[in-house]
């Protein structure tokens, strides 16, 4: 009989927050990324937009609500396309992020946060420093554009 897989530990308290992201698609195939403000964790990384899913919330209707708080922009659960997630501890807490692609929204994004916004063609994705978790994202992404 074999060994049974144990967990170490340290996870035992480990609190998971579960974080929903979106690679806006524009036209010409290329990704928005937002650079985290100062004044936030990872401050000057980028990442793709999205946030918190909120108690009694699904990620989808999560990113509806992020878009517009932090974009001003709107989009229907049906344009949200999953494309893969990540799954990654920090130091204080293991986050999961399911990613999902969209290409249909009304309106033009806008920083609402004092992000910067930047669209950026998939190839050039990895020249961006990224939190960790975003990091594993960007191949799948590169090879899926």
């Amino acid at each position: 009989m074999g060994r049974a897989w144990r967990v170490p530990r340290a996870w035992d308290s480990m609190k998971t927050v579960l974080v929903s992201a979106v690679a806006l698609i524009d036209v010409d195939g290329r990704v928005l990324l937002a650079q985290r403000p100062e004044g936030k964790s990872m401050a000057g990384l980028w990442e793709f937009p999205g946030g918190k899913v909120e108690t009694d919330e699904t990620p989808e209707a999560a990113l509806i609500r992020e878009l517009h708080e932090e974009l001003g922009i709107g989009t229907w659960q049906s344009c949200l396309a999953p494309l893969t997630f990540a799954s990654h501890s920090y130091e204080n807490f293991h986050l999961l992020m399911p990613l999902y692609a969209c290409r249909k929204w009304e309106g033009i994004p806008q920083s609402r946060e004092g992000q910067a916004l930047k669209w950026v063609h998939a190839r050039d994705l990895s020249s961006y420093p990224m939190p960790e978790a975003d990091i594993p994202l960007v191949p799948i992404l590169r090879d899926w554009l």
